[in-house]
């Protein structure tokens, strides 16, 4: 057992989510090496984390540098052979992890292997399937063994330092969302497999942000997954049918930015200014 400990080094990065789900999280894993990155510079949350576990580095950023930029950051200082990028609301066990491991050495050529998730009330939850431009429903996968998948979320996944590395790590212009596809297309162009693992298990309890903010949360949220989405279909894909569609679109938002603004329906108002606002900032950054 503490061979295997020895072998992994959990990483977690921090933006906002609750202190009760935060300790939760790390009371399963505390026996493994951990790194925090925390995107929020939450010294009292640091303060009391270092109170009761032993972090073997915690980092607390000014600005949210977004997740991709601070997933790597960790994952290089990491030292250890294996790595566990793992959310904070994905609560799993010593005993699933070294399933993980276990599944990880036995597969020939694999790069990630993630645990079948369940939900708060022990049901199987999304965690795997195919990649988005494939315009196929989100289904669980019911399965009596492990299953090769395309892509996992990357809210629990386990890999080689190196293989990441191979890789070239995770790309950063991406800020929250689809670096996870986006990196299991890597693998699956070098010939390296994505398995869901049936013995191992974790709860993902989908913590939310602590909101400070709701509007400013809105704002992040639909700007982020717009301006991701974009990238990701402009560089896997060459597919420019997301690009062409929100074009089209962008007059009716503006439209209805301002008009949901005048009659103070601020949050749908702000979702309108962040999609627009994506589209541009990403036909500054990318010629299409």
């Amino acid at each position: 057992m503490k061979e295997l400990i020895d072998k992994v080094t959990v990483v977690l990065v921090l933006y906002q989510e609750k202190e009760e789900i935060v300790i939760e999280c790390l009371k399963k894993i505390r026996n493994f090496k951990i790194i925090i990155i925390d995107n929020d510079n939450d010294l009292i949350l640091k303060k009391n984390i270092l109170k009761d576990f032993n972090i073997l580095q915690y980092i607390t950023n000014k600005k949210n540098i977004g997740f991709t930029k601070a997933a790597n950051i960790a994952i290089n200082l990491v030292k250890t052979e294996y790595v566990l990028n793992l959310n904070a609301d994905c609560l799993i066990e010593e005993k699933d992890i070294h399933e993980l491991i276990l599944s990880h050495k036995k597969y020939n050529n694999c790069f990630i292997t993630s645990p079948t998730f369940y939900d708060n009330n022990n049901k199987i939850s999304y965690n795997a399937g195919t990649f988005s431009n494939n315009n196929l429903k989100k289904e669980n996968l019911f399965f009596d063994g492990d299953v090769c998948v395309e892509w996992v979320l990357g809210s629990a996944i386990l890999f080689k330092k190196g293989d990441m590395q191979k890789l070239g790590m995770l790309d950063e212009n991406y800020f929250l969302y689809f670096e996870d596809e986006d990196i299991c297309i890597k693998a699956r162009k070098n010939n390296m497999s994505v398995i869901q693992v049936k013995k191992s298990k974790a709860q993902h309890v989908h913590g939310k942000m602590k909101t400070r903010s709701i509007f400013r949360n809105n704002y992040l949220r639909n700007y982020h997954f717009t301006y991701d989405e974009l990238y990701y279909y402009y560089k896997n894909h060459n597919q420019t049918h997301i690009y062409f569609g929100l074009k089209k679109k962008i007059f009716s938002y503006i439209l209805k930015m301002l008009l949901n603004l005048i009659i103070l329906k601020f949050s749908k108002s702000i979702y309108y200014f962040s999609r627009v606002k994506a589209f541009f900032d990403f036909s500054n950054n990318f010629k299409i």
